[in-house]
């Protein structure tokens, strides 16, 4: 599987409200048009709280 770039799945962020939890953020990027490989990117972060676009780029740089 391709790693995804924060920047990309940002795109599909565009309108999230914060904070959201990691389900929240993976509809709304399913909302937004996001392929396979962001919702499969999205879905391996912790099962948190994110409180700002930032949190959510730091998680997904930390994913192996």
């Amino acid at each position: 599987m391709a790693t995804v770039n924060p920047i990309q799945v940002q795109k599909f962020l565009k309108g999230m409200e914060y904070p959201a939890s990691k389900q929240d953020v993976l509809d709304h990027a399913k909302q937004q048009g996001a392929d396979e490989n962001v919702c499969s990117t999205l879905e391996q972060m912790p099962d948190q709280e994110f409180e700002t676009p930032a949190d959510v780029s730091k998680a997904i740089g930390q994913i192996d």
